[in-house]
């Protein structure tokens, strides 16, 4: 009667290689994924290329349309927000801001919250009682902040003196990397080891292993970049590494959230593999706050 031939150490290595396998699906169609993901790079990168006028029509054309994305959404599900003014008032605050920085932030955000409240109390006419007046503004102050306020902030950043006197458009190269080093890290490590769900209620497939890979991959490439893109010490790499992990993951549970309450998926389909333009724009729009606020620290210091 034959036996069996032991198997070699080469393949019992194999064999164990073939069992390792992800816990979990990725979820979406990654060869679209990543090809809309790299064409979208490839605009930002020629937009920061061609300066800051450029750099400013891109975020501005972006505010509009994320705020258009948002405000639909919202009408769809019974919210009576003044689309017309968030849209508006959101040029007015990236533009102003432009032009005569924070104090032509403050200005914009200003002025459209003013004719947020009065076009919203007048919506159906001087003779009809508003309903739901408060709700509706609370969320129109919501998505100005949201969208155009931290959007003005990544304006800021290519025209404002950075701490190492690099060029400022390094500084935002270095915060997109660190974003998508978040994303990768995140995604990486959620599918191939997430068991320990972060907050099962807001964002079930958001767990603590991708929380863990992508501040491992962020504080790497943060080091780097600093060291070899900002010339800036390796610490404040990490530290703004750190810093735009958290950012950026607070900014995916709070889209994940918002599109729970309206009981939606993705904010529209207007980006194949990846859902709407907010869906993309959930980590980074913080972040862009985030890189200022560090930057106002670090000259500080």
């Amino acid at each position: 009667m034959p036996t069996s031939k032991p198997a070699s150490n080469k393949e019992r290595v194999l064999d164990e290689l073939r069992l390792i396998k992800p816990r979990n699906s990725a979820g979406r169609n990654l060869p679209v994924a990543i090809t809309v993901g790299v064409a979208l790079g490839a605009v930002v990168i020629i937009g920061l290329l061609l300066g800051a006028l450029a750099w400013t029509v891109l975020v501005a054309a972006a505010v509009g349309l994320a705020t258009w994305e948002v405000c639909e959404r919202l009408r769809e599900s019974d919210w009576q927000v003044p689309r017309p003014v968030l849209i508006l008032g959101g040029q007015l605050m990236v533009w102003l801001s432009a032009y005569w920085g924070i104090d032509g932030l403050v200005m914009g955000l200003a002025a459209t919250l003013m004719l947020l409240l009065v076009v919203r109390l007048f919506l159906h006419g001087m003779a009809e009682a508003p309903r739901n007046w408060l709700r509706d503004v609370a969320v129109g102050v919501f998505v100005m902040m949201w969208i155009p306020f931290f959007a003005a902030l990544a304006v800021q950043l290519v025209r404002m003196d950075n701490p190492w006197g690099v060029d400022p458009r390094l500084v935002i190269v270095t915060f997109m990397i660190g974003v998508i080093s978040n994303d990768v890290g995140g995604y990486a490590a959620g599918v191939m080891f997430g068991k320990h769900p972060m907050a099962p209620k807001v964002s079930p497939k958001k767990s603590w292993e991708g929380f863990g890979g992508s501040l491992v991959l962020a504080t790497i490439t943060g080091a780097l970049c600093a060291i070899f893109m900002l010339h800036a010490p390796w610490w404040q790499g990490i530290v703004l590494g750190i810093a735009l992990v958290i950012s950026a993951t607070l900014g995916d549970l709070m889209e994940s959230q918002f599109k729970r309450d309206l009981g939606i998926k993705d904010m529209s389909s207007i980006l194949p593999g990846h859902g709407g333009l907010m869906d993309r724009l959930d980590g980074m729009l913080p972040s862009a706050a985030m890189t200022w606020l560090i930057l106002q620290l670090f000259s500080l210091v």
